[in-house]
């Protein structure tokens, strides 16, 4: 019964980039009378996933990661000498000129790789952020970033094919462990991303933290930024820092002290050997759709702008 919840958690997990303990809600939320009655009462998902462009304004996060929604994003070209977005039809290829910035550098790095030419880049943002239509919790100022595992060998992928090409999973034993796909390069990629000042958090499976935490013979100040969690092992989640000098983005919780690779053998533990079921732990409350009065008051005003 363990493993069946185990891999229920897992697949949930892998859907929706979770990161529930790893988020902040949003505090300053809009009051019901400044909401148009065009917009109460429906899931803020719709309403964001409607507009198939940016608005007009200045870059400007606002809110929390899972709360929140972005001002004036920017579109990742489809195309770059080092990457490619993939799943095109999602238009989650937006993010905060910082975000896109991060990929086009990461991607230059990655493409010094041995078997890497580049990244294969999944979800950033919708083109105003906020709820997503299916999928993350996440994602909602345009400073998340989902990148492949699978190595980024065709650049010249057309729409047809990245829309039906998979990445690769990385883990076996449920995410204890990482599989013959894991290379030193996805461990060199991990660790670029990690140490990049820019990044607040890396999500990936607790069996590639333990292995690179085994593997680690230099620096190991950027494994604390790197966090496992459910479900990532056919891609890593960077999650960027609030930018410098911008009011009204919720600032990511600083990882607990240390390089956290004993919390990832913890991990790997309890995946091996599920601990049986807490008797006494709340039932989970029912996810509700978020609407526009839980989001910071600017996100109307995203909305509106044409």
């Amino acid at each position: 019964m363990g493993r069946v919840t185990l891999i229920g958690a897992l697949v949930l997990a892998l859907a929706g980039c979770m990161e529930t303990k790893e988020t902040t809600p949003a505090a300053a939320v809009v009051s019901s009378q400044n909401i148009p009655a065009a917009m109460r009462g429906k899931p803020a998902k719709q309403l964001f996933g409607s507009h198939a462009k940016a608005s007009a304004q200045a870059p400007a996060p606002h809110g929390g990661y899972a709360r929140g929604c972005l001002a004036g994003a920017v579109q990742l070209p489809e195309t770059g000498p080092t990457w490619q977005a993939m799943r095109l039809s999602r238009n989650r290829n937006w993010g905060h000129p910082k975000a896109v910035d991060f990929v086009q550098d990461l991607s230059r790095f990655a493409a010094t790789q041995p078997g890497w030419n580049g990244l294969y880049v999944g979800d950033i943002s919708q083109p105003r952020g906020g709820p997503m239509l299916s999928g993350h919790s996440s994602h909602q100022m345009g400073l998340d970033i989902d990148i492949w595992l699978k190595p980024a060998t065709d650049l010249t992928l057309s729409r047809t094919a990245r829309e039906n090409i998979s990445s690769v999973s990385m883990q076996r034993s449920d995410g204890a462990y990482t599989n013959s796909q894991w290379t030193r390069a996805h461990h060199e990629i991990v660790k670029a991303a990690a140490s990049d000042p820019r990044t607040a958090r890396i999500f990936i499976f607790a069996g590639a933290k333990a292995q690179m935490c085994r593997d680690e013979t230099g620096d190991r100040t950027w494994l604390r930024k790197v966090r496992p969690w459910w479900g990532h092992h056919y891609h890593f989640h960077v999650r960027l820092n609030c930018p410098d000098g911008t009011r009204g983005c919720e600032a990511q919780d600083a990882p607990p002290p240390g390089d956290g690779c004993a919390e990832a053998d913890q991990w790997v533990r309890n995946i091996l050997n599920p601990p049986p079921p807490d008797p006494n732990a709340p039932k989970p409350r029912p996810k509700r759709d978020l609407t526009m009065h839980d989001l910071p008051q600017q996100c109307v005003a995203v909305l509106q702008s044409q």
